[in-house]
């Protein structure tokens, strides 16, 4: 079981490559849209590296709902705990 930095800092390095952006741009109050300059075919990639790496499912409407970095983290998070 990782800790939650560990977890944020592996989920920031996979989303920095998969949408090449600066890692330094990835900050918990970012706006994830804006940051990843993400469009609806951006989604389908972003939950694909969820899931791929994470084994956590997120339904595409409720990840629409998390608008920034902190709630994506706490999200997937909580989902890793319970397993």
């Amino acid at each position: 079981m990782m800790d939650k930095e560990t977890f944020i800092e592996k989920l920031n390095e996979l989303l920095a490559e998969e949408f090449e952006v600066d890692i330094q741009t990835i900050r918990p109050e970012a706006t994830i849209k804006i940051t990843l300059a993400m469009d609806s075919l951006s989604f389908v990639d972003l939950i694909a590296v969820i899931e791929n790496d994470f084994g956590v499912k997120i339904p595409g409407q409720e990840l629409k709902e998390l608008k920034v970095f902190s709630q994506l983290y706490d999200y997937i998070y909580e989902k890793i705990q319970k397993g």
